[in-house]
């Protein structure tokens, strides 16, 4: 990846980096919180539903750390972790749309989505 130009442009990356960041973690922790209210013994779409949030969890969590970490990465690389994050999310706040109570996670799930997209942006 080469380093943003001014001192300005590093610090909105910096910034727009931490953002998704920060977003991935409340989406993963509100997508947990959501899955583990489901039954895994209710109905195949509620199953299918409580996968997809562990999933996203998942993906969240790693994108999260992939962000945290100090180096400086290969842009390929993050640009896909991001559009794969952003996937996942995007599919799950639907999922999530159908469920009683499943409100705030689903909004969670596309502020997360709309971080991916932000930061993929300023990576342009």
């Amino acid at each position: 990846m080469s380093r943003p130009a001014s001192q300005e442009q590093l610090y909105r990356f910096l910034e727009d980096r931490f953002a998704c960041a920060q977003a991935c973690t409340e989406c993963a922790r509100a997508c947990a919180v959501r899955a583990g209210l489901l039954d895994p013994d209710g109905t195949e779409r509620q199953e299918r539903v409580r996968r997809l949030g562990v999933m996203c969890a998942e993906v969240c969590d790693a994108t999260c750390h992939v962000l945290g970490e100090q180096n400086w990465q290969d842009e390929e690389q993050i640009r896909v972790r991001l559009e794969w994050c952003r996937s996942v999310c995007l599919e799950c706040a639907g999922a999530f749309d159908g469920q009683a109570g499943a409100e705030s996670a689903a909004a969670a799930c596309r502020t997360c989505a709309d971080a991916c997209s932000s930061f993929l942006e300023s990576l342009d």
